[in-house]
């Protein structure tokens, strides 16, 4: 076991070391900020607690994997936000679009590694450190080719397009954990206590108050977003307990269903953008997200996920990407309802947002399987299966012995 250990030692130090290096010299040669300040540091502050704090303990469920997905969720934003960063530049230099100030840009760097924590939530305790290194830096990347042909090819707004995050990062992650080996049947460290439990119930909370934040940050009429995706998140909360009450023999309430569906009204709302005029719209759409998640999580542990023999860690697919899918169709909806008086260029809107619904979609699905392979590669040293969901592999327990 030490040569794995001496492995680590020997590429991860390095691995960061040569991109904080590669980071601060494209910093020193592109950062400039001489645009009006657009957002207030609460409104970041409320983003970065969400994603730190939120997922953070969101992925703690695992009994025996909480200092890894505590502490690589951290490591994963903070590089993640300063490769985002520097795209955010690249995107400004190479397509000319508006400059923006230092608060907005690393408020949207912060929203885009959303992306990579949602997809690390699929791979949860199967990748070693470089890996999630690599995938973080790679999917940065693709996320934001995807938003730039959104935004110029299929004239997709880019606080829109921003919006894009829960499904890129969902279907990424569930292309990228195809090519990783199923755990063990009947692992015992595949399962959590009541204590992951409730640290992960923790971090479902954070998401849930902080996620009005999230929605209605890059937009300047904030209060009719904020409004709704409360109203949203209320009600795909009581839903859950309710359907929760239903699916289960002994009508006890389930953890797992009241872990992702009370935030599927926020996910859904996000796709929507500030299309929704009336609130009682935003309640039926959180609603049916909550309804989407449950059976959505029912239908895909039973026969989905053992046909096509993909193991989704922390079930990104029905808790993030369920819900876009639902707001993304929502979107179409409500642009037909909203255009149907100029008839001519109907077809025109609605083929541009389905045409981005698609391209990211597309785009999260094939990346996603070549990262995959590419993290499979001998020289990233895949986690052997044996392995999997354990915390001993990466971190030092001072009070076990050394003989691990």
């Amino acid at each position: 076991m030490a040569a794995n250990y001496r492995s680590f030692r020997h590429s991860v130090p390095w691995l960061i070391l040569l991109l904080e290096a590669v980071f601060i010299l494209l910093f020193y040669f592109t950062f400039s900020d001489n645009a009006v300040l657009s957002i207030s540091y609460p409104d970041f502050q409320d983003i970065n607690h969400m994603v730190v704090f939120g997922f953070g303990f969101f992925l703690t469920f695992l009994k025996r994997y909480g200092f890894s997905s505590t502490g690589f969720t951290l490591l994963m934003v903070g590089l993640g936000v300063q490769c985002s960063a520097l795209m955010e530049f690249l995107s400004v230099f190479l397509l000319k679009m508006p400059q923006e100030d230092g608060l907005r840009k690393v408020t949207k760097a912060t929203m885009s590694v959303t992306a990579v924590v949602i997809s690390a939530g699929a791979v949860l305790g199967k990748t070693n450190p470089v890996q999630l290194i690599l995938m973080t830096v790679v999917e940065i990347i693709c996320f934001h080719i995807s938003k730039s042909i959104n935004s110029i090819f299929l004239q997709v707004p880019g606080n829109s397009s921003m919006m894009h995050v829960h499904l890129f990062g969902a279907y990424f992650g569930l292309a990228v954990s195809s090519c990783f080996s199923e755990p063990l049947p009947r692992s015992e460290k595949n399962a959590s206590t009541p204590k992951s439990d409730l640290l992960s119930m923790l971090g479902t909370l954070f998401l849930w108050v902080f996620w009005p934040s999230f929605n209605s940050v890059l937009h300047s009429v904030k209060w009719k977003l904020i409004y709704n995706t409360y109203i949203a998140l209320a009600v795909s909360a009581v839903t859950a307990f309710t359907l929760s009450a239903m699916t289960t023999k002994d009508g006890k309430f389930r953890v797992a269903h009241i872990h992702s569906a009370v935030l599927a009204g926020g996910v859904a709302l996000g796709c929507t953008d500030h299309m929704i005029q009336c609130p009682w719209i935003a309640m039926i759409l959180g609603l049916l997200a909550s309804v989407t998640t449950i059976l959505g999580s029912n239908c895909l542990q039973r026969c989905l996920y053992p046909a096509l023999k993909i193991h989704d860690s922390s079930g990104v697919h029905f808790t993030f990407g369920f819900p876009a899918v639902l707001g993304a169709l929502a979107q179409v909806i409500l642009i037909a309802v909203e255009n149907k008086a100029h008839y001519p260029s109907l077809g025109h809107f609605i083929m541009f947002r389905v045409g981005a619904f698609c391209v990211t979609i597309s785009i999260a699905l094939i990346m996603g399987l070549i990262t995959g392979l590419i993290l499979n590669l001998k020289p990233f040293k895949a986690t052997p299966v044996s392995k999997y969901f354990e915390d001993q592999f990466y971190w030092e327990f001072p009070h076990l012995a050394v003989g691990f």
